[in-house]
């Protein structure tokens, strides 16, 4: 005798396919959606099943996007010279966050990871330097995270952007706000300390 009927197993196999979310969450989920209107579950399959007709890429900054170019690319208040190089769309979101960053972004959709079959042009790296040659650009900005493969990535591009006519900074990494400097790593503290600013 199965305990779960058919279409209430399918979805809890399709929502462990998400990214966090294991057998138990996925089951939980599931068993909320069964209990609220039918109204709300077709609501979000309605949503689901638009995604992918609505949203594309940026053609500028390879965000994801409703229209093209992406609302901060059409913006006329932020400043095309400065760019800021990020992974993925959740870290411009990130940023964005911050209300502090005026300039456009371009989405590399990914890092290095030779391992994994994952170089340049795996990435949207080769967009990036023709956007270099070909825009006055001023400044990048090379905003990749400090793991591994971020560093990786952000050595590379630092390398290639140095034969070019422009500005390169990297994100400063380091001791985080309200950290006791006595509780951080050692690793964390040097790159604190090469990153240091003047004041």
């Amino acid at each position: 005798m199965q305990a779960v009927p058919p279409a209430l197993e399918r979805l809890i196999t399709d929502l462990t396919r998400l990214p966090g979310i294991g057998s138990k969450t996925a089951t939980r989920l599931a068993l909320y959606l069964l209990r609220r209107p039918a109204a709300e579950a077709l609501a979000l399959s309605t949503s689901l099943a638009k995604l992918h007709q609505s949203i594309r890429l940026c053609s500028r900054c390879y965000a994801f996007s409703e229209n093209d170019p992406c609302t901060i690319c059409a913006d006329a208040r932020r400043n095309e010279q400065l760019v800021c190089v990020v992974e993925e769309p959740g870290d411009l979101l990130a940023i964005e966050k911050t209300g502090v960053f005026r300039g456009v972004y371009h989405i590399l959709h990914g890092v290095l990871a030779p391992m994994e079959g994952i170089g340049p042009d795996e990435l949207k790296t080769r967009e990036l330097f023709q956007r270099v040659r070909t825009q006055q650009i001023e400044e990048i900005l090379v905003a990749t995270s400090s793991t591994v493969p971020g560093e990786a990535t952000a050595s590379y591009l630092i390398e290639r952007l140095a034969t070019m006519n422009v500005r390169v900074t990297r994100l400063a990494c380091g001791i985080p706000m309200g950290m006791d400097i006595k509780y951080a790593d050692e690793h964390t503290l040097a790159r604190a300390i090469e990153t240091r600013q003047l004041t």
